[in-house]
């Protein structure tokens, strides 16, 4: 049941991004093209996704879910080195390349080098992250 659940929310997922443009590197970059071709209708589309998780994350308090497990604790509100580094670097790549987790394997399915490519460098530096996560907090402590 829950394998069931999992692949119908990825399929919801994907399709979502899809036919909201969020697979289309050219409409991501013209989002975050603030100071040129700005294309702001990517902001509804977060927006599409921020009102109802705020909902989901009250509705979910004291509950369980249906598949079994639990439900994902709130995320913490503390901003530190990790988190700025972190999302420096996933901006850069974001607007490099247009894409980010989501969309880079939603985009497989209609193929292009460039999504094989995008995907082969996150999964590297995926699994680069715990060691080099653990310099960055050495050298944060040491200073």
């Amino acid at each position: 049941m829950r394998l069931f659940f999992s692949i119908l929310a990825g399929g919801l997922f994907g399709a979502g991004l899809h036919l909201s443009g969020m697979t289309d590197t050219t409409k991501v970059q013209g989002w975050l093209d603030v100071f040129g071709q700005w294309d702001p209708t990517l902001a509804f589309v977060m927006g599409g996704a921020i009102l109802p998780m705020i909902l989901a994350w009250q509705l979910t308090r004291g509950r369980k879910p249906l598949s079994g497990g639990d439900f994902p604790a709130p995320p913490r509100h503390e901003i530190g080195h990790r988190l700025v580094l972190g999302s420096v670097l996933f901006g850069m790549g974001w607007g490099l390349a247009g894409l980010c987790p989501g969309p880079s394997v939603a985009s497989l399915s209609y193929g292009g080098a460039g999504g094989l490519v995008f995907l082969a460098a996150m999964l590297l530096g995926m699994g680069a992250a715990p060691a080099i996560g653990a310099r960055i907090d050495r050298i944060a402590e040491a200073s």
